[in-house]
């Protein structure tokens, strides 16, 4: 049986800056200022860990986290994730990559589309990431999903606002 390198990173992030620029004008922009949103922060997570980023609203949680999924393209610094540099990857390999990273944002209810429907919401990413080509595969899928967080396949037809936090 092979065993895990535990020591070994998972996520590695080295000298993280994102700056922001302050642009003056409106038909020519001037850059005057640059709001640093994140300013050389350095971390690692092992393997089965789990990292909660805590502070005040505006320090750069959301902004760290969004650079590390490149959602965001940093300023400078490096992230790794599982020994692949995030910089080098292209699109496609990077699609793969974030089929394993998972981000839990602070309000779920603002992370979720109020218009669509829970088994939709389920199902949206299986779509993009070809996981389950066929709908009524993916809705099969939905169910059973559901099932294993103690919920009824019934709650797929219901929208957001209709579950309670702790659904």
């Amino acid at each position: 049986m092979a065993q895990t390198d535990t020591t070994k990173p998972l996520v590695e992030i080295k000298n993280l800056k994102k700056y922001f620029p302050v642009t003056e004008g409106i038909v020519i922009q001037k850059t005057v200022a640059e709001v640093k949103a994140i300013d050389d922060i350095s971390f690692k997570i092992l393997k089965g860990e789990t990292l909660g980023l805590v502070g005040e609203s505006g320090c750069g949680k959301t902004t760290t986290g969004r650079c590390i999924l490149q959602l965001e393209r940093p300023t400078s610094g490096q992230i790794i994730y599982d020994g692949t540099d995030m910089d080098t990857v292209d699109r496609r390999e990077l699609n793969k990559l974030r089929q394993r990273i998972q981000v839990i944002f602070q309000d779920p209810y603002s992370s979720l589309n109020p218009r669509m429907k829970i088994g939709q919401i389920i199902s949206e990413p299986m779509r993009v990431h070809g996981i389950e080509p066929d709908p009524a595969t993916r809705n099969k899928r939905v169910d059973e999903l559901l099932s294993v967080c103690g919920l009824s396949p019934k709650m797929a037809d219901r929208y957001p606002h209709e579950m309670s936090g702790g659904q």
